[in-house]
C-alpha cells in the first residue's frame, strides 16, 4: 500500500490496516442505505444516529421542517458528484445551499449535518465531525470563520479536497483493495476514516 500523506508531515504507512480496524469497529455506519439519493426523511436521521450522530428528537423535528429545502438542494447535485472531480466541475453553489438548509437549527452543526448527508452524496460530502474539523482548521482557522453556515461548511469541504487531491493515487489503490474485501467506500470516506484514526484523541 502506498503511504497517505496528511498535514503536518504525518505519513500513514499502514492505511489498509487502519481502515480495516476502523471498519471492524464502526461497521454499522458503513452499511447504510444510499438508494434514495434525492429524498431526505426521518429514516436518514435515524440511520445517522446508528452511526453515532446523536441527533435528538427535537433536532430531528427541526431538521424535517426544512425537508423541502433539503430535497430541493439534493436534486441540484448529481448523485455521482465527486470531490475528486476538477474544482470547476464540483457543484459548489448547490452544495452550499444544501448546507445552508441546516443553518440555525439549535444543536445541529457540521458534524450532525454531514453524517446525515454523506450517504446521499458519498463521493462528495465528507463527515465533518469535531476531529476532522480540528484537523482541517489547525493551521488556517480563519478560512472558515466567516460567511453563512453553508459557506463555512463548504470552505471545510474545499480544504478537505486539498488532502484528497494530494493523495489521489494512493486512495484509489486503497479503495480497490478494500473493494476486493467487500468494503465499498468512496475516496472521500476512506480519507475521512484515516484522518479520524490518526487524529482522534486516544
Amino acid at each position: 500500500m502506498s503511504t497517505i500523506i496528511l498535514r503536518g508531515g504525518v505519513e500513514v504507512e499502514n492505511p489498509l490496516e487502519l481502515a480495516l480496524d476502523f471498519l471492524a469497529a464502526y461497521s454499522s455506519y458503513e452499511a447504510r442505505d444510499s438508494s434514495r439519493p434525492a429524498s431526505f426523511d426521518e429514516s436518514d436521521l435515524r440511520q445517522a444516529n446508528r452511526g453515532g450522530a446523536r441527533i435528538s428528537a427535537a433536532e430531528i423535528a427541526a431538521i424535517l421542517e426544512r425537508r423541502g429545502k433539503i430535497e430541493h438542494a439534493l436534486r441540484e447535485i448529481d448523485p455521482a458528484a465527486s470531490l475528486a472531480d476538477t474544482a470547476s466541475a464540483i457543484p459548489w453553489l448547490p452544495l452550499t445551499q444544501l448546507f445552508d438548509a441546516f443553518a440555525d437549527i439549535r444543536g445541529v452543526g457540521f458534524s450532525k449535518m454531514t453524517k446525515a448527508l454523506h450517504p446521499k452524496r458519498p463521493a462528495l460530502i465528507p463527515m465533518l465531525d469535531s476531529v476532522v474539523q480540528a484537523y482541517l482548521t489547525r493551521d488556517d482557522s480563519a478560512a472558515v470563520s466567516s460567511g453563512t453556515f453553508g459557506e463555512r461548511a463548504t470552505a471545510l469541504v474545499r480544504s478537505y479536497k486539498v488532502d484528497l487531491d494530494r493523495n489521489r493515487s494512493a486512495l484509489h489503490e486503497l479503495r480497490r483493495e478494500l473493494s476486493s474485501r467487500e468494503h465499498r467506500l468512496t475516496d472521500v470516506r476512506i480519507l475521512d476514516l484515516l484522518i479520524w484514526s490518526v487524529s482522534a484523541p486516544t
